[in-house]
């Protein structure tokens, strides 16, 4: 295929128009210790107290409307997407301390990816308002944009694109949902070249039937020896679909009762946020949590049921707890607590949950 349209900024390009903020006053420690609730959630290996108040912050000088996405960069800190111009990237420290925010009035941020290139973080942000992917640095200067696949002949129009996440190779190459458009799934190479297509909407095993659906994207390189496979969620279907990097349907994760955003990768575990487990999505707070094993299995529903396999098949999931509402991602950090985005919430704060 042609390279796909694309767009660099050179580093001696003029420096993006994001607002920096250094905070100084606006959080207050008010207590030595957090407040953690009496309920222990989770199963297993994987209990959890939750610390509802941990990224609560001044609504009047840094808002949030949908908490999207969150990940840890290599310094530590806590990095939450929002689709609030006034400031769509949101620096906290582990203990929920506001460090840093920009904005590059991304109306419709929506994906977060972090990645580290030649010992440097940068952030690739999907905006759905705009139609395209931008690769930022920490402060938000943007040193790449994807536009819509214009060259992949898959479009008619912008407007029929819409990318929910993005996923890098080690290779660089870039993986690009289109979850709330057409379905399919993009493969670029390091530079914002178009290598390969494929997915799309269908009933084929390979594809996703239903728009909503391709959601999120991860590589899993969990298994040392052997290549790297693509985790994609299909939301409506409750389950993930597993790609090898050529686009090559492999196989399928099951987990009935859950609606699952993006698959996120932590040491052997795989862990997603169920925005809920109940239909109409749209309305329903029924979400929860939850994690797998490096076998594929779940091991634990934060806030749902136990999980509970009869003739090897996962007996369907359910909230048992109304700790969430609309939980759209989960950040693992390197003490393995769990910080839980929300996505319609009423403008929440992300919530901490501190492992047991």
């Amino acid at each position: 295929m042609k390279p796909s349209r694309r767009k660099f900024l050179e580093t001696s390009a003029k420096i993006s128009s994001a607002a920096l903020v250094t905070p100084s006053s606006e959080f207050t420690i008010l207590n030595s210790k957090p407040k953690l609730s009496d309920e222990i959630l989770g199963h297993g290996d994987f209990t959890y107290r939750v610390q509802k108040d941990w990224g609560n912050l001044d609504a009047s000088k840094t808002p949030v409307k949908d908490c999207h996405e969150m990940v840890q960069d290599s310094q530590g800190r806590i990095v939450l997407l929002t689709n609030e111009t006034k400031n769509n990237i949101i620096i906290y420290d582990k203990f929920g301390k506001l460090l840093n925010k920009w904005s590059n009035d991304y109306r419709g941020a929506h994906g977060l990816t972090l990645w580290n290139e030649g010992g440097e973080d940068f952030l690739f942000i999907t905006d759905l308002a705009s139609h395209k992917v931008y690769k930022t640095t920490m402060s938000g200067k943007v040193v790449m944009q994807l536009d819509y696949p214009q060259d992949s002949g898959l479009y008619l129009k912008e407007n029929q694109y819409f990318p929910t996440e993005t996923a890098i190779a080690p290779n660089g190459d870039i993986y690009v949902t289109d979850g709330y458009g057409l379905q399919y799934v993009f493969q670029y190479d390091a530079q914002g070249n178009l290598k390969h297509v494929f997915g799309g909407l269908g009933s084929d095993v390979s594809q996703f039937s239903e728009r909503w659906t391709a959601h999120g994207v991860c590589i899993d390189d969990r298994k040392k020896g052997s290549e790297p496979t693509l985790l994609i969620a299909d939301r409506n279907g409750n389950q993930f679909k597993r790609f090898s990097m050529d686009g090559e349907y492999l196989s399928t994760i099951s987990i009935p009762g859950a609606f699952v955003s993006r698959p996120v990768i932590k040491g052997k575990n795989l862990y997603t946020a169920v925005l809920n487990s109940e239909h109409p999505w749209s309305v329903s707070d029924s979400g929860f949590i939850s994690i797998l094993n490096e076998n594929d299995k779940v091991v634990s529903n934060p806030a749902a049921n136990a999980p509970s396999y009869v003739d090897g098949k996962l007996e369907r999931l359910h909230q048992t707890t109304k700790v969430f509402r609309h939980p759209h991602d989960v950040c693992i950090d390197d003490d393995k607590n769990l910080y839980v985005a929300q996505w319609n919430s009423g403008r929440t704060y992300p919530i901490k949950l501190i492992r047991v």
